[in-house]
Parts: structure tokens; C-alpha cells; sequence
């Protein structure tokens, strides 16, 4: 007979059930997560302040990194606190409110790549309207759409998600609450609220991942025109970076969300999850900044006024003639 007990709460498994390796993962999870941080900030702070990269495409790569920002501080940190005070325990709101986030910012995030997938196609196969199509005020408009997107699709499937009782073993094989898990703990014999929602998303994912691959088609077939090698890696180099950022987060996503529910969760679920989580906010910086002189030229701008090489050369020089002639006086 089945356990009817309603769950009040939930238990986060995470990686390991021994305090010393909970420990060990938390530290590691930490030190990934500040360097992704400090990363993705680094790259927020440049497009801000340096007036060169303020262009659309460096728009959407700022919204891009802010969102990526907000997706890994849902799960890490409280990850790191449960694995240092081994308290793995989370209240049913506390898990609605990682779901709602993540999946808000993660949508959120397929629409800003989508929108920079058609940011690249206007300026190689539009070159002469870029201007007038990609104007401040339509970025704005489509980042906020993204944004309001997000939300609205992060509302719905937390309602259709936490809509369902729970009820059985409250244990999720998960280090952050994901609706797959979730799913395997629902004592609800219809499921048709959470399925509408994840048919809902299924199709926005899809109708973005059209319009990638529309652009991607039009933008290959212009590159492949222009005459010169050098022209043809000079555009492959400003789409390259974003089609394999594209790649990576879709690919993990379909994985964890779309495969078919099991009774447990493998480790092959938690590697995913992982990467899911982590990979996506680590490659956004490392592929923009290493392949893009644009970002290097401005990274060592913002080094030169912060730190102006001969500066203190100046200031010892300006200091030495005063210092020398008070002590020749004294010495008179």
C-alpha cells in the first residue's frame, strides 16, 4: 500500500552521504563557482565601461552573463552550505523558489542566445540596415522580452510543478531541486498540469532553436561568398563562439529535462546536472574573452587606468629632486 504521508520538506542527496567527502565537494563546487563569478563579472564590468563594446552584440553578451550570474547562484551556494553543516534538508517553498529561478533565468538565457544568433545574422547578411534593425531601443526591447519570458515560463512550470502532492520518500538524488526528481516522488495519478508546462517549453525551445538554426543557415551561406580567407575567419570567428555556447546549453538541457523518467537517479543524471549547471556560466567567459580581441583590447585598457604603467616611475622621479634639494640645504 502506498505511503499517503504528505511531504513537508525534502532532503537534498547531493553527491555523497559521507560528511568528509560532502565537505570536499562543497569546497570544490565553491572554487568553481567564485571563478565563474569573478569571470562572468569581469566580463559585465568591461562591456559597462568601455565605450568600444558598446554594440549590440556586447549587449546581449552582458544580459547573457548577468543571467548566467543569477543561474549558478540558485544552486551553488546553498550547496556549499548544506556540504559544510551537512544539513541537506530543504522546505517545499525553499525548493519551489530553485525551481522558479532556475528555470526562469535558464529560459531567460535561450532567448538572449537567440537573439544574438539574429544580432550576427543582420550584421553579415543586412550589413547596410544593422543600424537601423539593431537600434538601442529594439536590444532593449528584445532583452526585455527575454527576460519577461523567463519569468513567465519559470511561474508556470513551478505552478504545474508544485500543483502535484508529494508524497513516499522525500529524498531527491539531486544536489538542487529538479522538476525530474521531483516528478519521481509525485503521488499524483495525473500529471497533465506539469506536461502542458513542459510542452509549453518544449515548443518555445524549439521555436528558438529554429530561428538559431534559420539564422546560422543564411549566415553560413553569406560567409562562404566572401572572397578572401581572411573575411570568411573573421566571421566565422564572431559566430563560432556563440553556436558553441548555444550547443553546450541546449544539449545538457534536453538531457536532463527531456529523458525519460526512471525510478533512480544514475550518475550519469548528476554529471549532466552538473554540467547543466556549471558549464554553460564557465564557457560564456573563456569563449568570448580567448577568441575575441575586442574584449582583450579592452581588458587591457581598463588594466592601463587602473594601473598606469610608469605611474609610480613619475611620482618617484617628482619626489626625488624635492627630496635631494631640502637635504643639500640642510647639509649647507
Amino acid at each position: 500500500m502506498p505511503n499517503d504521508t504528505r511531504i513537508t520538506g525534502f532532503i537534498l542527496l547531493g553527491f555523497s552521504s559521507a560528511p568528509e567527502l560532502q565537505t570536499v565537494c562543497g569546497l570544490f563546487f565553491l572554487v568553481m563557482y567564485l571563478a565563474v563569478i569573478m569571470s562572468n563579472l569581469l566580463i559585465i564590468t568591461l562591456i559597462t565601461l568601455d565605450l568600444k563594446l558598446q554594440t549590440p552584440m556586447y549587449f546581449f553578451l552582458k544580459n547573457l552573463s548577468l543571467l548566467d550570474v543569477f543561474f549558478i547562484s540558485v544552486p551553488i551556494p546553498n550547496f556549499f552550505i548544506n556540504s559544510i553543516t551537512h544539513n541537506n534538508s530543504i522546505s517545499i517553498l525553499g525548493c519551489a523558489l530553485q525551481v522558479f529561478l532556475m528555470t526562469s533565468f535558464a529560459s531567460g538565457d535561450v532567448f538572449v542566445l537567440t537573439a544574438m544568433s539574429y544580432d550576427r545574422y543582420v550584421a553579415i547578411c543586412c550589413p547596410l540596415h544593422y543600424e537601423a534593425i539593431m537600434s538601442s531601443g529594439n536590444c532593449v526591447l528584445m532583452v526585455g522580452v527575454s527576460w519577461a519570458i523567463g519569468v513567465l515560463f519559470g511561474a508556470l512550470y513551478t505552478a504545474g510543478t508544485f500543483s502535484m502532492p508529494f508524497c513516499g520518500s522525500k529524498v531527491i538524488p539531486q544536489f538542487f531541486c529538479d522538476v525530474p526528481s521531483l516528478l519521481r516522488i509525485s503521488c499524483s495519478d495525473t500529471l497533465m498540469v506539469i506536461y502542458t508546462s513542459l510542452g509549453i517549453g518544449v515548443c518555445l525551445g524549439m521555436s528558438c532553436f529554429i530561428c538559431v538554426v534559420i539564422s546560422y543557415f543564411y549566415i553560413f551561406s553569406t560567409v562562404l561568398k566572401i572572397p578572401t580567407t581572411k573575411g570568411q575567419s573573421k566571421a566565422f570567428g564572431t559566430c563560432l563562439p556563440h553556436l558553441t555556447v548555444f550547443s553546450v546549453f541546449i544539449a545538457t538541457a534536453c538531457f536532463v529535462y527531456l529523458k525519460p523518467p526512471s525510478s533512480s537517479a544514475s550518475i550519469a543524471d548528476r554529471l549532466f546536472s552538473v554540467l547543466y549547471t556549471v558549464l554553460p556560466p564557465a564557457l560564456n567567459p573563456v569563449i568570448y574573452s580567448l577568441r575575441n580581441s575586442d574584449v582583450k583590447c579592452a581588458l587591457k585598457r581598463l588594466q592601463q587606468n587602473l594601473c598606469p604603467s610608469g605611474s609610480l616611475h613619475v611620482k618617484i622621479q617628482s619626489i626625488c629632486p624635492w627630496i635631494c634639494g631640502s637635504h643639500f640645504k640642510q647639509i649647507l
